[in-house]
């Protein structure tokens, strides 16, 4: 796995409701530093060991205060109060552990539902959105998106990209509510990632759905 920069993520972020976007952004905070253990972990064991010091600090969060780790810290601080809860994004952990053995099919749907999908619920919850909202497909075919961006292996890649396309073009069908537009936003953003290179358009097509929902 290899790390990019992703701009058009901050751009999307920043549509959240002003008083609600640090708790949006200590979600997709906690999910960089997950994916940044993968990235910089060669060994299976290891991996799994740094995996679950976050697993089991993720759960400690609910009862007890933030250790001295920002990325915990800024969740207790700006995530919890709003809705979300240590015990379930831990689940997250489970998403990315399957990456550090072979990677089949199984791996990819179990990274897009305890990844994505656990990412996209806890941050509809802290944005107040709406019941209508498909942040389900959302964050399961963003999170496969966002793997195949960042895998180095080619046919792995468009396997990820395969399974996203089904799940975002259902996303992307919906009218989003005015508070979640920051995960719709990242649901097209995904989508017109799997096209290929940004197009001119991208940034306006992003800021017609902030308008709209659409």
């Amino acid at each position: 796995m290899t790390a990019v920069e992703d701009p058009t993520r901050t751009l999307a972020l920043s549509y959240a409701p002003a008083d609600r976007r640090a708790a949006l952004e200590a979600l997709f905070a906690l999910d960089a530093a997950l994916g940044q253990v993968l990235r910089t972990t060669r060994e299976p064991m290891v991996g799994q060991m740094r995996l679950a010091w976050w697993r089991e600090a993720l759960v400690r969060l609910d009862g007890a205060p933030a250790p001295g780790e920002p990325v915990l810290q800024a969740l207790a601080a700006d995530a919890l109060p709003r809705g979300a809860s240590g015990r379930v994004l831990a689940g997250m952990v489970d998403g990315w552990e399957p990456l550090l053995g072979t990677i089949d099919d199984a791996a990819l749907a179990d990274h897009a539902r305890l990844r994505g999908g656990i990412l996209f619920a806890q941050a509809s919850a802290v944005l107040g959105a709406g019941a209508r909202d498909a942040f389900d497909d959302a964050g399961r075919g963003w999170a496969l998106g966002d793997l195949a961006a960042h895998l180095s292996d080619p046919a792995l890649a468009a396997r990820a990209r395969d399974m996203a396309a089904p799940l975002l073009a259902q996303a992307t069908r919906r009218r989003w509510s005015r508070n979640a537009r920051a995960l719709g936003a990242l649901a097209h953003a995904a989508r017109m990632d799997l096209s290929g290179p940004a197009a001119p358009w991208r940034v306006a097509r992003l800021g017609w759905h902030r308008l709209t929902g659409r």
